[in-house]
Parts: C-alpha cells; structure tokens; sequence
C-alpha cells in the first residue's frame, strides 16, 4: 500500500509543561525544523499543539516556520459557552489544526459521538483541519479494532461524507495511550489497512491516518500505510521531534 501524499508528525504537551517551560520547548522545536529545510516542500507535514494560554505567542515563534499551530480542543459556537474556545478564535490566534475526540475527553469529560461531531463540524466551517482522535478500548482482533474505529469517524462526520475530506485522523488505540512501548507496527498497520478499505468505499481510502500512542523514535519505519505519527512525553526532548522528522524524511514517495 502507497502512503498518502503527505507525512503528517506532531506533538501535544498536554498539561505537562507551564508557560515559560511550553516556550522555550518550542523555541527548541522550531529549531529542530529550521535545521531541515526540505521541511519547506510540504511532504512532511510537522504540527505542534500547545495548551490553550501558550498559543499567542507560539503563533509568534513560529512565524515563517513550515510548523503547523494546533489546539488541544475547542467548543462547537460562539456564544454562552463559559470556559470553552471557539473555533473563529482559534483561527483568528493563527490555529490550523485542532485536536477533537481524544480518549481522555471522551472518558474524564463526558464527550459523545455528538459532541463529537458539532465540534467537527464547527472547526471545518471556520478553516480549521480537525484532527479526529479514535481508537479501539482494548487491544484485541484487528478487524474488530477497525470496525469500531470506522463507526467513530462515521458518527464524527454525522454521515456526511464530505466533512471527512476536511481532516487527518489520528489513530489512536486507548490502550496504548501512555503506555510503556506503542502498540506493534503490525497491528497498526493492519488496523490502518482495514480501516482504509472500510473508507474507501466512501471514497476516501487516501485519507491522512496517523499512528497515536505512545508513538516515539523508531516506529514510523516500520509501519505501512500510516500517515505518520502523533507524539506525546517523547518529544518533550525536541531532539526525539528531529529524529522523527529525519525518519519521515527519508522515506521513499
């Protein structure tokens, strides 16, 4: 199986890092992507998702950098929604991606399948690139693992099909969320293969999948046709973030 276009590595800090901590990682990161300018052809795709208070002035950092800005969540409207960012804000903050669906919102704050799907589609209608988090409870059969992801990404895009071409999937089996080693190449890459053929009937086998949990050095290589990876604790050492950039870097078109 050919990968899609693009290659597609980031990372989220969640609530690891404070304020003055988040900065200086990210001057570090966007010097690990100045230090490799083929980064600027856009085949390999780097992203980088902040906590909410940091994102001003990381839109500042990384101006003129091919990194991309994403956020961590966001509400479903403008409006009386206390404690929520909305999407318009987000885009005027200079956010491209946000990160909608991920296991720990579902289980800790009660996020459905609908809730799910309004953010989605409030995102896509303000020019954000939604970054669907879905993953299978508990390791197991790769054909079931891909049944239950296909139906989160159905129920996200609320049967709209259409919705689906506006964003990159992040695959992301619970189990293997902070975990002590990712899940195995192999029952990623056949969970992804399955789940290609399942949105290929939607017309969408080429959509972006990438691999979610406890993704670290090493593994991109060894996958097939995963679009790249979605990173946590292991870029906090943005040397992790260069070597995985390098990985994806070197692979073949």
């Amino acid at each position: 199986m050919t990968l899609p276009e693009a290659l597609y590595i980031g990372v989220s800090t969640k609530m690891y890092l404070g304020y003055a901590q988040s900065l200086a990682w990210l001057e570090q990161l966007v010097k690990e992507v100045d230090a490799r300018p083929a980064l600027a052809a856009g085949r390999v795709v780097p992203f980088v998702i902040p906590s909410f208070p940091v994102l001003p002035a990381a839109a500042e950092l990384m101006a003129g950098s091919p990194l991309v800005l994403g956020a961590q969540n966001c509400g479903w409207a403008d409006g009386p929604w206390t404690g929520e960012v909305s999407p318009s804000m987000l885009a005027e903050l200079g956010v491209g991606l946000v990160e909608i669906g991920h296991a720990e919102r579902r289980a800790h704050f009660a996020e459905t399948d609908a809730i799910v799907a309004l953010k989605v589609r409030a995102a896509v209608e303000h020019g954000l690139t939604p970054l669907l988090c879905v993953g299978e409870a508990a390791e197991g059969d790769t054909a079931e693992a891909a049944h239950v992801v296909f139906r989160q990404v159905e129920a996200a895009v609320s049967g709209d099909w259409s919705v689906a071409t506006q964003m990159v999937i992040a695959y992301e089996p619970v189990w293997a969320i902070g975990a002590a080693e990712p899940a195995s190449a192999a029952y990623v890459s056949e969970v992804v293969s399955r789940l290609r053929d399942s949105l290929a009937a939607q017309g969408l086998a080429g959509l972006p999948i990438i691999y979610g949990g406890s993704a670290k050095p090493g593994l991109l290589p060894q996958l097939t046709g995963v679009s790249g990876l979605f990173l946590g604790r292991f870029a906090h050492d943005p040397v992790n973030f260069g070597r995985v950039l390098d990985e994806a870097l070197s692979l073949p078109k």
